[in-house]
């Protein structure tokens, strides 16, 4: 986020401390400053939004949004504020309403660049990617130097398939700033374009900064790794990727021992008889996708949102809200209150899940949902939705695991950045994924990914058959399919035919060996 200047009109002199205060990064002492004010003026609406600004900046944005709301109720035409406000809803997960507020900022005052970009923010969030390139672009319209926003337009062409357009926007950046850590992981994550040996030293010469924030150093740690694997310097790219992982794993938190428990409480609460369904077609419109990330589960959408009948949402995240919103509305934890749900309670999650993901199913009569936190869920997914077709994509465990570590995820999957992390949650995963193809074999459809890339047709022809889709050869070459894929991680590689040899740990094996003696276990 860009921040414009802060107000000091009112209480001149604590607004100025605390302006100083934050833009050196001292939340704490911005805070107290600022509290001070409020104690004496606690409706002034500069001192309502430089706090709702400090409580952002320092990472509360449920808070930042209630200061914000203040000052914008009083000040409704001020687009600083508007946007600000925006910005929090953005973070604290309220998008519809985030979007409202950044729009109008735009509207208040069309010529800063600042509100165009965290509009476009929001749209790309949302799945608006047109939209949101035109805010973009609008931004850059106004600043040609706004690197963030030009960053985000080659994020976007590059889940529109444009991979020469987000290579050259990726560039244009780097010529401009040629330690700009975005533009390096843009680049890294193309899969299928190659990093030059002219590539590395750049990285490397910015990576030797002392000052570099913790998440910039991380991108180009996985950006480095990426130009020496490209270079066939394995022992060099392990070695980078090695230490980005560990300053990540810094920056994230992972409990695998809870995270175990909670997989014990789930297989144990559905374990249990559970009452029949109301209505057992409900959600027929529906394919749920299942997986860990890397494992395929990109290509078998993009197969299926190549039929005619289906729509690829990508990785929406309606099912986890639906169960997060009935856990706080009950006041227990899912899956506590699974016992007691009864089937008009199934029944009534259901209709609100077909209710919230309407909009995929107003051109195609059926939509994907391959939301990597989904696995966990199935349970749920087989009372809510009895109708619904499941889809387990899996991959070699070693491969999948590497294939995590090899990737940095720009959301949450902290179990990835740690190599024993990542098989002892691989192990927990295999065991409710097994446990739910064992209660439910005629709703899960178990789908290796190398049987896929081996055998496309009859493995495609299989997953249609299961899905309950006539035949369409399109899902035979959907490389050639025009959709916009969000996962910028896997949407170059998808707009290539089928290939067999995707397999990445050959060239790393004796690194790889712990992980390999910790899955077979």
């Amino acid at each position: 986020m860009t921040h414009p200047s802060f107000p000091t009109s009112s209480n001149g002199q604590l607004l100025a401390e605390a302006g100083k205060a934050l833009s050196q990064g001292k939340f704490d002492l911005a805070r107290q400053v600022l509290t001070q004010a409020l104690a004496g003026h606690p409706e002034n609406p500069d001192i309502q939004f430089l706090y709702g600004v400090t409580c952002l900046m320092s990472g509360d944005a449920i808070k930042a949004a209630g200061f914000l709301r203040k000052a914008v109720a009083q000040r409704p035409s001020d687009a600083n504020m508007r946007m600000y406000l925006g910005c929090a809803l953005h973070d604290a997960g309220a998008l519809d309403e985030a979007l409202k507020h950044l729009q109008r900022a735009c509207e208040l005052a069309p010529q800063q660049a600042t509100s165009w970009y965290n509009f476009g923010k929001a749209l790309k969030q949302r799945g608006q990617l047109q939209d949101a390139d035109q805010a973009f672009r609008r931004a850059l319209t106004l600043d040609e130097r706004h690197v963030l926003a030009r960053v985000s337009t080659a994020d976007i062409a590059t889940m529109q398939g444009d991979i020469t357009r987000a290579v050259a926007e990726y560039r244009h950046v780097l010529r401009l700033q040629p330690d700009r850590a975005e533009a390096w992981h843009g680049l890294a994550n193309l899969k299928t374009e190659s990093l030059g040996s002219a590539d590395i030293e750049p990285i490397r010469r910015a990576l030797r900064n002392s000052d570099l924030p913790p998440d910039t150093r991380v991108m180009l740690g996985f950006s480095l790794f990426r130009a020496l694997e490209d270079q066939k310097d394995y022992a060099g790219a392990f070695a980078a990727l090695r230490q980005a992982n560990a300053d990540k794993r810094r920056l994230v938190e992972w409990d695998a021992v809870a995270e175990r428990a909670k997989v014990d409480r789930i297989m144990d609460a559905f374990r249990a008889p559970l009452p029949a369904p109301t209505d057992p077609l409900l959600g027929h419109e529906v394919i749920f996708i299942a997986s860990l990330p890397r494992s395929g589960s990109t290509l078998v959408e993009h197969i299926l949102a190549s039929h005619q009948e289906v729509e690829g949402a990508n990785e929406i995240p309606d099912l986890s809200q639906i169960i997060d919103d009935e856990s706080r509305r009950r006041g227990q934890a899912f899956p506590e209150w699974v016992a007691s749900a009864s089937a008009s309670d199934w029944h009534r999650l259901g209709c609100d899940y077909l209710a919230r993901t309407a909009r995929w199913r107003e051109k195609r009569p059926r939509l994907t949902d391959k939301n990597v936190a989904n696995w966990p869920l199935l349970g749920a997914v087989h009372c809510m939705l009895p109708g619904a077709k499941i889809i387990h994509c899996h991959r070699d465990p070693v491969e999948t695991c590497f294939s995590c570590y090899r990737h940095l995820f720009r959301h949450g999957v902290h179990f990835t950045y740690d190599l024993d992390d990542m098989a002892d949650h691989y192990r927990d995963y295999a065991r409710l994924t097994d446990f739910w193809l064992m209660r439910n074999p005629q709703r899960v459809l178990d789908f290796p990914y190398e049987a896929l890339v081996q055998e496309p047709e009859t493995q495609i022809r299989r997953l249609l058959s299961f899905c309950e889709l006539p035949f369409d050869a399109a899902c035979l070459t959907p490389h050639q399919t025009r959709r916009e894929v969000l996962s910028t991680a896997s949407a170059a590689q998808v707009r290539e035919p089928i290939r067999a040899d995707t397999a990445h740990s050959a060239h790393y094996l004796q690194w790889l060996q712990p992980l390999r003696e910790r899955l077979a276990c």
